[in-house]
């Protein structure tokens, strides 16, 4: 699978594309390492993985502790939204920073604080001096961290791994990130009801991940090598074929940009990935609420802690199930998979408000989940491997920003519905939004005539 068709000629990058295009020659001339074998790349995966453990562990047991110091799902909500606000407010910051220096010790600092936060947060739980004011302090810690450490983390990625092999790295990385979301829920809700004191155990075990994931970070730049990644345009893939409309990706024009709103621009520029972005968004908006509706549901009929965390596991299952489902889904046009995947969640979300108790649940997650690597990886495709490196940070934060913007409105207010109509209602009310999403992106020609290039690696 490879980028779609761009036309990335510019007098001023010409230099340097012809550089990089060399670079790439000689190297694909040397046989490629296998990724197994690639240890900085093993390395970053570990990192990643115990990162993503600890994020998903964390997205239960934070509701369930709010939850059970203040009974207000308002309030759960408010912490997903602050943590949301904060990530929104990172990213552009932390693109910045991803292209302008050094990515692993961007990585190594945004990973230490996350540590620091999360045990900070079971301190107070042990000691009893938690608030809802701490908490939500926290979140917003928390969620500048995970920008930044994201918008230099995917990037990377392209440092250690050449472009042949970067859909087979980005499918590891799906089983990596479902496998963490397998894990996490079930975990969380396994430590969270022991006894009082080990409601702090699920932070406890955050702050090792995130550790973790500061260590590998630390051993990735003690290692030697990696992987210059070509500019945009230099992958060699072929043009579409007559008829064809190419989604365009961001550096298409082949225009040098700078400053922090770099990657919006270049985003917004693309009529295809406009609508795309589009698309995302009212999802995200509408789905962001969706773990703590299905939380106050399966409360509401006594379902225990351990056993809401093994539902909700139940959608990272879909998301291993999904991976290697890559290649055939991106055998459909770019915009019929994104609007499929639309109209595949709506009936998704509808059926989660039928009260037929956690198993109806996960078997519905793990449907709803089984698009989402695709999208993932078709992200990826459209966007970032159109960029030049030293654009990648600020495109990475474009995507989050972009994605994430609607995600405080989203969680706010799940948790007001939550509090003023029934968890089903709610469920409804957003399957409302995510329906009339849907139906106005289907109406951008853009999306339905943009294309794959005939050539895909």
């Amino acid at each position: 699978m490879g980028t779609p068709a761009v036309d990335t000629r510019s007098d001023q990058s010409g230099d340097q594309a012809g550089h990089q295009s060399s670079a790439q020659t000689c190297y694909q001339g040397e046989r490629l390492v296998p990724l197994r074998r690639n240890l900085q790349f093993q390395t970053l995966w570990i990192g990643s993985a115990a990162s993503s453990l600890g994020v998903s562990v964390a997205d239960v047991a934070y509701p369930l502790a709010i939850l059970t110091l203040t009974g207000s799902p308002a309030r759960a909500g408010l912490f997903a939204a602050v943590l949301t606000v904060g990530v929104v407010a990172g990213s552009l910051p932390g693109g910045q920073l991803a292209d302008r220096h050094d990515r692993r010790t961007i990585v190594i600092v945004a990973e230490a604080v996350r540590a620091i936060v999360t045990a900070a947060v079971a301190a107070g739980l042990i000691f009893g001096w938690v608030s809802l004011s701490l908490l939500l302090v926290a979140a917003a810690l928390l969620g500048i961290g995970q920008a930044v450490s994201g918008a230099a983390r995917l990037p990377l990625v392209r440092s250690v791994v050449p472009p042949a092999q970067m859909t087979s790295a980005l499918v590891q990385d799906e089983v990596r990130q479902n496998g963490a979301l397998l894990a996490g829920p079930p975990v969380a809700g396994a430590l969270y009801g022991i006894t009082v004191l080990s409601h702090a155990i699920p932070f406890l075990a955050t702050a090792a991940a995130f550790a973790v994931a500061m260590l590998a970070a630390v051993a990735m730049k003690m290692m030697p090598g990696g992987y210059a990644a070509p500019a945009a345009g230099t992958s060699g893939s072929a043009a579409a074929g007559p008829g064809a409309r190419p989604a365009a990706g961001p550096a298409a024009n082949g225009e040098s940009e700078s400053g922090m709103l770099a990657g919006v621009r270049l985003l917004w520029r693309a009529p295809v990935l406009r609508a795309t972005m589009l698309l995302i968004m009212v999802g995200n908006m509408a789905g962001v609420g969706l773990d703590l509706a299905v939380i106050v549901i399966l409360r509401q009929h006594h379902v225990g802690s351990a056993t809401i965390g093994l539902a909700l596991g139940a959608g990272a299952v879909g998301g291993l199930a999904g991976a290697p489902l890559v290649k055939v889904l991106h055998r459909l046009q770019p915009g019929v998979l994104l609007l499929g995947m639309g109209l595949t969640w709506i009936p998704v979300f509808a059926l989660l408000a039928v009260p037929f108790g956690p198993w109806w649940v996960a078997g519905l997650l793990f449907v709803g989940m089984l698009g989402i690597p695709s999208l993932r990886v078709l992200l990826d495709v459209l966007i970032l491997r159109q960029a030049p490196d030293d654009q990648r940070g600020r495109l990475v934060a474009a995507v989050m920003v972009l994605v994430s913007v609607g995600m405080p409105i989203g969680m706010a207010g799940t948790g007001l519905l939550l509090q003023w109509l029934s968890a089903q209602s709610a469920m409804l009310v957003l399957v409302a939004v995510l329906a009339l999403g849907v139906g106005y992106c289907a109406t951008k020609r853009e999306l339905w005539r943009a294309r794959w290039p005939e050539q895909q690696s």
